[in-house]
This record gives C-alpha cells, structure tokens and sequence, in this order.
C-alpha cells in the first residue's frame, strides 16, 4: 500500500490567524463552507463554545501540495521545530537572482506579519535560503 496524500498539521493557539497567514503565502485555500451555512463565521457559532475556532485547514487548490491543518492547544511553542516546511520560491535561481527571488518573498511575507531570520548563503554545497518565522514563531525557510 502506497501513501496517497500527506497532511501536515501545526500545533497553534491561534489555528485561523496561522492557517490565513499560510493561505496567503502559499496561495492555498480554505475548504468549501459546510452544507447549510452562509459564512464560516455561522458554522463556528453553532459549534460548542469550546470547539470554536479550534481548527482551521486549507489546501493546495491545484491538488498537488498537502492539506494544512492547524489545531488550537493550550501551550504555546517553546523549542525549535523538529520539523519545518521549505518555501520553494529559488527553485532554478543561482547567484544574485537567486537571493533576489528571497529578499522580495521575504519583504511580501513581513508584511502579512512573519518574521525574518538569518540568510544562510550558497557554500558550495547547499543552496542559499533564508530562514523565517510564521505568525506565532514556527520556523520555515524560503528557498
């Protein structure tokens, strides 16, 4: 048995606020509302008080990338990600065009609230990527 689909699921206090942010920086999109209800404002009300907002999922509308879902803990993040996600926005640049094709995701995704870490540069080896935070600290990289 082979696997068919992979989801990738973030730990969050804040699972829509998170799930948007990555909607918007991957061009992915919340799934269709619920048979019955006009926005996802109104199917959140029906909901007991205490699943309210906590969770949000969104996918790869071409079907290719996988689903995201983002759960509501109690606990914030506190240590580094085991695990992260590589933004491929270099794929096929080298050199100057290459850290360009970065700088310009980097600035686009500061402005929906992420956060800029280090530019580790080409050694030969590995590609230059620059290293970022979501909206509540997960660590991912442009690459």
């Amino acid at each position: 048995m082979s696997v068919k689909q992979v989801q990738v699921t973030f730990d969050c206090v804040d699972p829509e606020r998170v799930g948007r942010f990555w909607c918007e920086a991957l061009g992915y999109v919340p799934p269709p509302l619920p048979e019955g209800f006009a926005s996802w404002d109104d199917f959140s009300r029906e909901q007991p008080p205490e699943e309210r907002g906590a969770w949000f999922a969104c996918s790869d509308p071409s079907g290719v990338g996988p689903r995201l879902y983002f759960q509501r803990v109690p606990e914030g993040k506190v240590v580094k990600n085991r695990l992260h996600l590589d933004v491929r926005v270099g794929t096929g640049l080298v050199g100057d065009e290459r850290l360009a094709a970065l700088e310009a995701e980097c600035a686009r995704l500061i402005r929906l609230g992420a956060v800029r870490g280090q530019l580790l540069l080409a050694d030969g080896v590995n590609e230059s990527c620059l290293n970022m935070q979501d909206v509540e600290g997960n660590e991912f990289c442009l690459a």
